[in-house]
């Protein structure tokens, strides 16, 4: 028993903390995966090699994840010139006129995309909370996994981190 109140714990703690770092001399790729924005235009995983992207699922009924948006925006804007990017994500359980609603209402400046069957979630290790989001780098390796809310200043370091490497 103590053993499993010792590994939720450090679960819980990990979770609490928001951020788990892919580390080790294993990198991990960012999963194969077809995506399809709201405007109906397709594209893959590999054509996001050569920019830092941050694939964040989200959704419109999340509180967390709405109230992450303007700084998402912000750091859009910010940093897309220098190679980054945002591919945002809406889970399946998100109608897809609410994902487009919100989209229109915000002005998101990134792609958006809706996972209308799951198979996005599913390939990035089955994602069920949100925000969930993955930063890969440049090759298109798996950085960082973020889950819930993360320190601003640091993710930020991260990104400029990513984006000077070759």
């Amino acid at each position: 028993m103590k053993k499993v109140v010792i590994i939720a714990f450090v679960v819980a703690i990990a979770v609490g903390l928001g951020v788990w770092t892919m580390s080790g001399s294993a990198k991990a790729s960012a999963p194969d995966v077809a995506f399809t924005d709201l405007n109906g235009k397709h594209f893959e995983t590999k054509d996001l090699q050569g920019k830092v992207v941050l694939v964040k699922f989200w959704a419109t009924d999340c509180t967390t994840c709405v109230a992450q948006m303007p700084d998402n925006i912000e750091n859009f804007n910010a940093l897309s010139s220098k190679g980054f990017d945002i591919v945002a994500v809406a889970m399946k359980h998100d109608p897809i006129n609410y994902v487009r609603n919100f989209t229109q209402s915000r002005q998101l400046p990134f792609t958006v995309v809706h996972d209308d069957k799951g198979d996005i979630a599913k390939a990035f290790g089955d994602v069920r909370l949100t925000p969930t989001a993955f930063l890969l780098d440049k090759q298109g390796y798996i950085i960082k996994r973020y889950l819930g809310n993360y320190d601003k200043q640091e993710f930020i370091a991260t990104v400029e981190k990513a984006l000077a490497s070759s």
